[in-house]
């Protein structure tokens, strides 16, 4: 398979259910891939000072590994946390929990009104990473991420979006108010039917495919449903 037709909605939840259940790869390795290939993605751009700004989903946790990444580099990395910490589970606690040990700055901004320290984050980062809504979302972002966006989008800072821009819908290509403007996307396994469309591409920027490991196998199967 050396091209691969975008994935929808339901058939990126399927791969990630079919690859813990049939191919025995736990998620936990599916996000390092990921958080990995995204790092190396936004180190080849040089980043002096990142801020990633996390949701409480998976999405998230893939910028928790992303920081680690960058930390390991040598870049100077800080998170914003936009949902309170009980929220966290799963292969997104895991990697919380892994950047608690270590001395990256964690801003929290589950509450509303925006923060002091992320608004100063955002003005002094010259790449802000949006891990904040992943492809599941499908209604317009709500308080604070919202805010968060605006300020994001407001800022002078090149921003790396992950699997999708915080805002988009990734079937139908159709931005809610408000959608993260990347200057970068980094989508994993393929593209999704909504990237294609004359709406998103705003907001998608450049669109990079990172490969997180899944078997080929297994994209055939749930390509041929």
């Amino acid at each position: 398979m050396t091209s691969r037709p975008p994935l929808s909605r339901e058939q990126s939840r399927a791969v990630d259910q079919l690859a813990a259940d049939k191919y025995h790869i736990p998620g936990v390795i599916l996000m390092e891939n990921a958080g990995r290939g995204c790092a190396e993605l936004l180190i080849a751009q040089a980043p002096k000072q990142v801020l990633i700004a996390c949701g409480p989903g998976n999405n998230g946790g893939d910028g928790y590994v992303i920081a680690r990444h960058l930390n390991l580099a040598g870049v100077a990395v800080k998170i914003a946390r936009f949902c309170p910490r009980e929220r966290i589970q799963g292969d997104a606690l895991i990697n919380f929990r892994i950047l608690e040990a270590t001395d990256i700055e964690i801003i929290d901004c589950s509450n509303e009104p925006l923060s002091a320290p992320f608004r100063e984050a955002v003005a002094n980062a010259d790449w802000v990473v949006d891990a904040l809504l992943g492809t599941g979302v499908t209604s317009a972002p709500r308080q604070p991420i919202a805010s968060a966006i605006r300020e994001i989008n407001t800022s002078t800072a090149r921003t790396l979006a992950i699997d999708i821009p915080s805002g988009l819908d990734c079937d139908t290509g159709q931005p809610n108010d408000p959608t993260i403007e990347a200057n970068f996307t980094a989508t994993f396994v393929t593209p999704k039917p909504g990237y294609e469309k004359d709406s998103a591409r705003p907001y998608i920027g450049e669109l990079h495919i990172i490969d997180i490991g899944t078997p080929r196998k297994l994209l055939e199967e749930v390509l041929g449903r």
